[in-house]
């Protein structure tokens, strides 16, 4: 129950990620408020939880959604003290050159104009009440160069800046502000870009196994969630500003094959001489 008496409000709550930090935060007492563009899909998922859970429509490009998502979730539940903003797409895809404008600024929008809404309307709750915790999900493209779509990597760089920013402003009122960096986890989304049908899973899971720097083991929403589910609970009450990673390592140069300094080799010194001095 270690988020036993606390409000969480989840974006993208229908699926993937989001649905994983639902059923998380529920297992640990939270009331979760269900966020989504995809109502069916959210209002099932809502209904399987009773009284814990309710579904607001929300899409986060628009701040009005937003905005009266939250005051939804105050009118049920009477408090916010969880944002966790986890919607997401992956985008415009493809070279600068090619890249239409207007699929430009819808993924931006949704990814980092978003995710400020989302921050902002939590924000206007939590400073009064004294305490909160924002979490944003951002990326391994939002850490390195190289590894997703342009206008992707862009807005995940934007949520880490955001992210310290937003951590800077609202210490003083005791609101705490972190993101996640995921790497391709066995999602719908990530399914899809991998196997063409976002229902095979399995098949993801296989996939990312193979690549991942911890043998066999792929990355899961699930996984995203535990994190999740930290950093919204008082277990980290001393962390704010930070971007946690959920990557198996990659982002510090982990790989499936291992380092090139595996094996032993003797010491190499100056000019390529071999051995200790004097050995």
């Amino acid at each position: 129950m270690r988020l036993a008496g606390k409000v969480a409000l989840i974006t993208g709550a229908a699926s993937g990620i989001g649905a994983a930090a639902v059923q998380r935060f529920i297992e640990e007492g939270c009331a979760v408020s269900l966020c989504d563009i995809q109502e069916a899909e959210g209002n099932a998922l809502a209904a399987k939880y009773g009284d814990q859970a309710m579904f607001s429509y929300c899409n986060i490009t628009d701040e009005d959604s937003v905005s009266a998502a939250v005051d939804a979730a105050i009118a049920r539940f009477g408090r916010l003290d969880v944002m966790f903003n986890s919607a997401g797409i992956v985008g415009s895809v493809g070279p600068a050159a090619q890249t239409p404008g207007a699929e430009w600024r819808f993924t931006i929008d949704v990814l980092l104009n978003g995710a400020f809404y989302c921050a902002k309307h939590a924000a206007r709750v939590m400073q009064p009440q004294g305490s909160g915790s924002i979490i944003s999900m951002a990326s391994t493209a939002g850490i390195m160069g190289g590894l997703g779509p342009h206008a992707y990597t862009a807005a995940k760089h934007g949520v880490v800046g955001l992210t310290k920013n937003l951590a800077a402003e609202l210490a003083a009122s005791n609101v705490r502000v972190n993101a996640i960096a995921a790497a391709s986890m066995a999602t719908p989304m990530v399914a899809s870009v991998l196997t063409g049908d976002p229902g095979k899973i399995d098949e993801a899971k296989k996939i990312l196994a193979e690549a991942s720097p911890l043998r066999g083991r792929p990355g899961l929403a699930e996984d995203v969630a535990n994190a999740a589910l930290w950093l919204a609970s008082d277990e980290s009450g001393y962390t704010t500003g930070h971007t946690l990673t959920t990557d198996a390592g990659f982002t510090v140069g982990a790989t499936a094959a291992g380092p090139a300094f595996a094996e032993y080799q003797p010491i190499i010194r100056e000019a390529g001489k071999s051995g200790l001095p004097g050995s």
